[in-house]
């Protein structure tokens, strides 16, 4: 059995204090904490390889470009794609995203044609297809929520009916919802419409098989994973990246330049203008690592475990005074549990919440749509990882307590 406590003493930030308390971290959608190993393995890179990659034939250079492409075969092996050429680094998945959305989107979208997207999306699954559609003409279709946090699929076909593509997310960072991947890229192809899935809550903390979901983009991003900021991932199959134009034009995407134009670099790379990311990408690796180690099926098992339990104890402390958002059964969702408490506005329940070294967010997590089908203007939310254990979710329920009772009038 997995020793969740020598795991949770591998985090060096959760052995401080806030405000006078232990650091409790329940916002890992937001951003997840970094092991040692991650912390090493980066300032190691800085402190005994540090140089540009495929740009130089001395033996740090090679060691650098060695260090950035086995991230990236990593990676690939991570989410089973079939070749790591498949691998695009960016440098978060909102990048990726506005990648998908400006080049593939850009050469394939018009009048007359329809992208299909959810009310859960996170706007970084929005804003870039509002953009293009302002300058491109094409519609913009709306899956809706149904009240028990689940897509209404009841009028896929329809919607689906002229549209290229269907971009969704795996996971929805409000609701925790798990979204039925497979069927609904089935759907889509049926229709003769790509997918592109956002897998940024999703993949840190699920088994995750391109192949099987079935997609034809996946985007997600390092520093939820445990690994740093500034890397996200975007994946797709390789006929579909090799039709793309690049998005970014400069060094290192290219094979060749004249004054009379430029040839493109192959894939990835032609999607990798200048110096990338390579202390992140060392870092996101041993994230992998450390991942893997654990086994992704161990890491689901506790969530679903602990999430049960957050679900059953704040239900029964506090009653009808919490609402918790999204699916009641623990395997339909992911370890994110967005509340509203007691008529306390989620601001002033956090800052509550912090004062005895509890972390948790509170506003529309970048998701405004879908709080105004919930009908509310922001909520708190918690968001598990391997770091939480019940300890965590038993001070959470009693402190709630204390925002109520200097709350109430």
């Amino acid at each position: 059995m997995t020793d969740w406590a020598a795991i949770k003493a591998d985090f060096p930030v959760l052995k401080q204090t806030a405000n006078g308390a232990p650091l409790v971290y329940l916002d890992s959608g937001n951003t997840s904490q970094k092991p040692q190993r991650v912390i090493d393995a980066m300032s190691n890179y800085y402190e005994t390889i540090n140089a540009n990659v495929h740009r130089g034939s001395y033996d740090i250079a090679v060691k650098a470009t060695d260090a950035i492409e086995g991230a990236r075969q990593k990676v690939a092996a991570f989410i089973n794609a079939p070749s790591s050429i498949e691998v695009v680094f960016t440098k978060n998945a909102t990048e990726a995203l506005n990648l998908v959305a400006r080049s593939w989107g850009g050469a394939n979208l018009g009048e007359g044609d329809a992208v299909v997207i959810s009310e859960m999306e996170h706007h970084a699954n929005i804003v870039p297809w509002h953009m293009l559609a302002s300058e491109k003409g094409f519609e913009l279709r709306w899956i809706s929520v149904k009240d028990d946090g689940h897509l209404d699929l009841s009028n896929l076909d329809e919607l689906l009916d002229g549209a290229k593509l269907l971009s969704i997310t795996a996971m929805s960072n409000v609701l925790g919802t798990l979204n039925p991947i497979h069927r609904l890229a089935e759907a889509a192809h049926a229709h003769g419409a790509l997918i592109a899935v956002d897998g940024s809550q999703y993949v840190p903390h699920l088994a995750t098989d391109v192949q099987a979901m079935g997609a034809d983009f996946l985007i997600f991003t390092g520093h939820k994973m445990l690994g740093p900021m500034g890397i996200g991932v975007l994946w797709a199959r390789e006929e579909i990246l090799e039709a793309m134009p690049p998005f970014l034009g400069g060094g290192e995407m290219i094979l060749n330049v004249t004054k009379e134009g430029f040839t493109t670099n192959e894939v990835p790379w032609k999607f990798e203008a200048g110096t990338p990311m390579v202390a992140e990408a060392v870092g996101l690796a041993a994230a992998i690592d450390y991942l893997n180690e654990i086994g992704m099926d161990e890491v689901r098992k506790h969530e679903v475990e602990l999430t049960a339990y957050a679900l059953r104890t704040l239900k029964e402390r506090h009653g009808d005074k919490i609402t918790i958002h999204g699916p009641s059964e623990p395997a339909e969702r992911g370890g994110v549990l967005s509340f509203v408490y007691d008529q306390v506005h989620p601001h002033d329940v956090a800052q509550v919440l912090d004062q005895k070294g509890i972390c948790v967010r509170a506003g529309h997590h970048c998701a405004k749509p879908l709080l105004r089908t919930l009908g509310v203007p922001a909520t708190s939310r918690v968001s598990l990882y391997i770091y939480n254990d019940e300890s965590d979710i038993d001070l959470l329920a009693e402190t709630l307590t204390e925002a109520s009772d200097i709350f109430s009038f």
